[in-house]
């Protein structure tokens, strides 16, 4: 008799539990009508992309005060939408913190165009006074493009005279490229060795030479300017824009998945350009930086990829590092 009663309150406690978890957030989208049209994305008749829906999802913990607010700067692909930033909702929302994803309209957005930074501005201020969050303890995370976007807004509003300006405390970077002369140059090997998918680079490559007017050869100041740290840089001119954040670096070179099945060195790897702009901080003056190597068994995915890099990553010790942020 005690084992049916338990199997039958089993299924209501998760219920219930299940129930509290998700009454103890509120999640607000608010995303504009898609426009018609389509961006190109590469030089063919069929190179094309259709736009995106501009906008954010906001989490807001109901039942504690707002200590803070993490961003993450995602696409609203249907699919994909706010994809890392649901991985933090609940650890999020148990420490007190915000999380906001904002998306601008145009997919794979690498935010060459003011548009795209002021759209994002825009996004990110009208959230702040609309839902009174409190403009401090702001973190910027992101893998992939999330991250890099990151890099690019800080930058955006630390050059021009805001009446609004985020008041960032630190920045999580995640296995993204920083050193855009050294990303060319892996996709032009890429392409002359062709022993992968080249949508990737040659796509990349197009924006690139697009909007930075030529190549690192023919114009490497706009790379060095458009790069959050460049190791071809010798005024390394961005690095002192983030020297007084908190920085936390994730890095999974996977050198073996890497050489196995794409024959790409150490060269043609992400975790090159975050290790070296992390020194770069060092130099600049930045002590509080912090790198995380995750090891081979630490990612049981078959596939490397900067998302799954992401997946691996402890956002349990990832919050206790933002929480210690916020107490210094």
């Amino acid at each position: 008799m005690n084992k049916i009663i338990k199997l039958i309150y089993l299924p209501v406690l998760l219920i219930l539990f299940c129930c509290n978890a998700l009454c103890s957030q509120k999640t607000i989208d608010e995303y504009r009508p898609v426009q018609e049209g389509v961006f190109r994305i590469g030089h063919g008749e069929k190179d094309f992309s259709p736009f995106i829906q501009s906008g954010y999802t906001l989490m807001l913990p109901e039942e504690k005060a707002i200590k803070g607010t993490l961003i993450f700067l995602e696409d609203s692909w249907w699919d994909k939408k706010n994809k890392s930033a649901k991985q933090m909702y609940n650890l999020a929302s148990e420490r007190g913190f915000a999380v906001l994803s904002v998306s601008s309209e145009i997919p794979f957005d690498f935010y060459f165009l003011e548009t795209s930074l002021l759209s994002a501005h825009k996004l990110i201020e009208e959230v702040f006074i609309k839902y009174n969050l409190p403009n401090e303890n702001i973190f910027f995370l992101g893998a992939s493009l999330t991250g890099h976007r990151s890099m690019r807004y800080i930058k955006f509003i630390k050059e021009n005279n805001f009446e609004f300006k985020p008041n960032i405390q630190g920045i999580v970077i995640c296995n993204f490229t920083m050193d855009f002369t050294r990303k060319w140059y892996q996709h032009e090997r890429d392409i002359r060795i062709n022993r992968i998918d080249l949508w990737e680079p040659k796509f990349i490559n197009f924006l690139l030479e697009t909007h930075l007017k030529g190549t690192p050869k023919t114009n490497p100041e706009n790379y060095h300017d458009f790069s959050a740290y460049s190791y071809f840089d010798k005024k390394n001119r961005n690095i002192k824009i983030y020297k007084d954040y908190a920085v936390r670096a994730y890095i999974e070179p996977a050198i073996q998945y890497k050489l196995k099945n794409q024959l790409r060195t150490l060269y043609e790897n992400n975790a090159t350009d975050m290790v070296g702009f992390l020194a770069e901080q060092e130099l600049a003056g930045n002590k509080n930086t912090e790198l995380i190597v995750l090891q081979p068994e630490d990612n049981k995915s078959k596939k490397k990829t900067t998302q799954s890099t992401w997946n691996t990553i402890n956002k349990d010790e990832l919050m206790t590092w933002i929480q210690k942020q916020t107490e210094k």
